[in-house]
């Protein structure tokens, strides 16, 4: 079963990286990652606390303009992972998470701009084929490209796959406590400046009073965040009814007046 779900959990990093690149049906968002690697390791509740940090710690972070940023889906694959099969309780499991998660991730910043290097010489190698009217050849040689950009994820989460034990027993026996601890507080911290890093590109002041009404029913009357999310939805709802009636209203009161002066 181990070797199934070790094969399993390459096979999801490969296809993460091609998804993010072409059909985004699953992309690399770290709870989307993680929910499969729930279904494959059979413990949803530990890969979705997981997968919540790290999307978390990614919000307002963009590859913008083909630019490079931490991986944090292979961080939540490669964490969560590690995690379940070494821990038994979720706490333990964020705390190796993070431990495993985070370097593996900000080496995810370098293994992309190697992928996008090699695949520049790939392009090139294309286009001198299809300049010599070589289209079959040219044709295989752009299959390198998804080949690479898959391997720039499945190669690091197959070594954790095969040497997941041991990264966790140098984690335990040889970083010292004040690192994991240091990782553990910036695991918490990081959500926040990533929730005000989203908050700086979204309508913020326009709908403050929507924002003190979820923190109101979240801080003060506890309700979970599926409540939250509904009554969002409805009072989005209602704001998007209004809006429309009052722009037809408005259409069809110029329309009236511009008719009224066509009469005239």
């Amino acid at each position: 079963m181990d070797i199934i779900q070790g094969i399993l959990i390459i096979l999801l990093s490969f296809w993460v990286v091609l998804d993010q690149q072409g059909l985004v049906v699953v992309t690399w968002f770290p709870i989307m990652v993680s929910l499969f690697v729930g279904l494959i390791m059979g413990d949803m509740e530990t890969a979705m606390v997981i997968g919540g940090t790290f999307q978390l710690m990614s919000l307002g972070v963009a590859n913008i303009g083909g630019s490079s940023v931490p991986n944090w889906g292979l961080a939540a694959l490669v964490g969560g992972y590690v995690a379940i099969k070494s821990t038994n309780n979720i706490e333990d499991a964020k705390a190796v998470a993070l431990a495993v998660g985070v370097p593996v991730g900000m080496l995810g910043i370098q293994l992309d701009v190697l992928a996008k290097i090699l695949n520049t010489y790939v392009a090139h190698w294309a286009q001198k084929a299809a300049n010599a009217k070589q289209f079959d050849k040219m044709n295989r040689i752009l299959w390198l490209g998804p080949l690479i950009f898959g391997l720039s994820m499945a190669i690091p989460t197959a070594l954790c796959v095969l040497f997941s034990e041991q990264i966790v027993t140098l984690i335990l026996n040889y970083v010292p406590d004040w690192v994991t601890t240091g990782l553990t507080v910036a695991g918490n911290m990081l959500p926040v400046v990533g929730i005000a890093l989203l908050l700086q590109v979204m309508p913020a002041k326009k709908y403050l009073s929507l924002l003190l009404i979820g923190f109101v029913l979240t801080a003060y009357l506890s309700l979970p965040i599926v409540g939250v999310s509904i009554i969002g939805l409805a009072l989005a709802y209602y704001y998007f009814t209004t809006t429309t009636q009052k722009v037809a209203t408005t259409s069809a009161n110029t329309v009236e007046d511009m008719g009224d002066d066509f009469d005239e």
